[in-house]
């Protein structure tokens, strides 16, 4: 289980998280929502070491994480899908899976059942990753993700600007991943997509803490949808 303890993150001297706190348990999607600007990829990005916390801790399975560098959140089982993707673009396919098994020591099998969920990028290894289209980069940022095998999932915007057929694809993966026990914690703006596969939504406002709720309770009224982001 993954527990955010009321979290202050700042930019400089501007706060951007006050007090939050979110839990997400093993085997569930929870969905962060909210507006642009809300703190979402503040959160994601707290969560992984990247910003510093001001108050609070982050627990993994009763071990605070919240003193940790970057590279050793990663080596604790949380893999991250950051929004655009942030592959070595120059760096062939293999050579970006290969970094991400690095983070956990992780060996050829791991490999080959990550390729064995992406076979198209089985088909592309000696290929630049920055010469693959939208959707290629997609999985390999997702696929380097899986070579640590993850406790818990970080996804940031995975859909963005992706095709219908992309988009399957990913929530596949994404419902995989729950059914194998991982928590995942997805930031998503395009809420059909999420509403359909998410078992709890938390929504966040101007880096606080709103409500959390079933996904069904949406699915069946939107009013939330609308009081909190806007649609």
């Amino acid at each position: 289980m993954l527990e955010l303890q009321n979290i202050d993150v700042a930019y400089g001297k501007a706060k951007i998280l006050h007090g939050f706190s979110l839990t997400a348990m093993p085997g569930e999607i929870l969905c962060l929502l909210g507006r642009n600007g809300a703190g979402k990829t503040t959160t994601m990005k707290a969560i992984m070491g990247l910003l510093p916390l001001k108050a609070g801790s982050i627990v993994l399975d009763g071990e605070d994480l919240s003193g940790l560098a970057a590279h050793e959140v990663p080596r604790r089982g949380i893999g991250y899908i950051p929004q655009g993707r942030r592959l070595f673009a120059e760096l062939t396919v293999a050579e970006n899976i290969e970094i991400g098994l690095m983070a956990r020591n992780k060996g050829a099998e791991t490999r080959e059942r990550v390729l064995d969920i992406f076979p198209r990028l089985r088909e592309r290894l000696d290929q630049a990753a920055e010469t693959l289209s939208g959707g290629e980069q997609q999985m390999l940022a997702t696929a380097r993700a899986l070579c640590i095998e993850p406790q818990v999932l970080l996804l940031d915007e995975p859909t963005e600007g992706l095709q219908p057929s992309m988009i399957e694809q990913i929530r596949q993966v994404i419902v995989r991943m729950k059914a194998e026990g991982v928590a995942v914690i997805l930031v998503e703006q395009r809420v059909d997509a999420v509403l359909s596969i998410a078992d709890r939504v938390a929504f966040i406002e101007n880096g606080r803490n709103r409500e959390t709720v079933e996904a069904q309770v949406l699915r069946d009224d939107h009013s939330l949808l609308t009081k909190y982001v806007g649609v």
